[in-house]
């Protein structure tokens, strides 16, 4: 069902929290762009650019991608026409630098409306990386406990084969997750004090976490 999105937003989260399954799914019903950092820079480094070469390093590290490089990417996709109305940033921004560089970037007429946190126990976060599969093909997101195909290995949606992302491998997430406490976090006093912060508890069914995001989103 088509809703209308009113909101020009920031998803906040760490790893394996679901804010990129719940920014699909909300774009999808209100016909707006789902502003991916991570999936653009994924492109890069399919395609082998300069800029993908440099990013798989930082991304197989668990490390963060240097600020102009994703502020400017960031910037651009704002501002296509598809984007004036609505979007959904998801992966961005990272740190506080990256914040203030995005609020700089934006008009009055087209600030933020609204920061969404999801909030997970890591522990959970952990077991939802480690089993996370990613189709090579389509780019479908899979689970082997809570999502699973129908073969093993293989999409239910393409029938390409699955493959583990290298920043999902035991040795990177402990990474993610201590990069994200030690920079993302912070973000969350940021957006509190200016306002904009909505907290939900994301450690529930995808489709309880969906409705209540709608209620947000509209």
């Amino acid at each position: 069902m088509a809703v209308t999105m009113k909101s020009r937003c920031v998803f906040l989260g760490a790893p394996g929290a679901g804010k990129g399954t719940q920014a699909k799914k909300l774009a999808a019903a209100g016909s707006v762009p789902h502003i991916s950092t991570g999936d653009m820079l994924r492109a890069q480094v399919a395609a082998g650019t300069t800029l993908g070469r440099q990013a798989k390093g930082c991304m197989d590290a668990g490390q963060l991608v240097p600020d102009d490089v994703i502020v400017a990417m960031v910037v651009a996709r704002i501002a296509e026409p598809d984007a004036r109305a609505a979007w959904i940033l998801d992966g961005f921004p990272r740190t506080l630098p990256q914040a203030e560089a995005l609020d700089r970037n934006l008009s009055r007429a087209s600030a933020l409306s609204l920061v969404v946190s999801f909030a997970v126990p890591e522990p959970v976060l952990v077991g939802r990386l480690a089993g996370r599969r990613t189709c090579g093909k389509c780019g479908a997101i899979w689970h082997v406990q809570n999502h699973p195909t129908r073969r093993p290995g293989l999409c239910d949606a393409c029938g390409g084969e699955l493959v583990q992302r290298s920043d999902d491998r035991p040795e990177a997430v402990g990474k993610r997750l201590e990069v994200y406490r030690s920079q993302t976090a912070p973000l969350l006093a940021y957006y509190r004090d200016h306002r904009l912060l909505r907290e939900i508890d994301a450690d529930r069914s995808p489709d309880v976490v969906y409705q209540e995001l709608l209620k947000l989103m509209q």
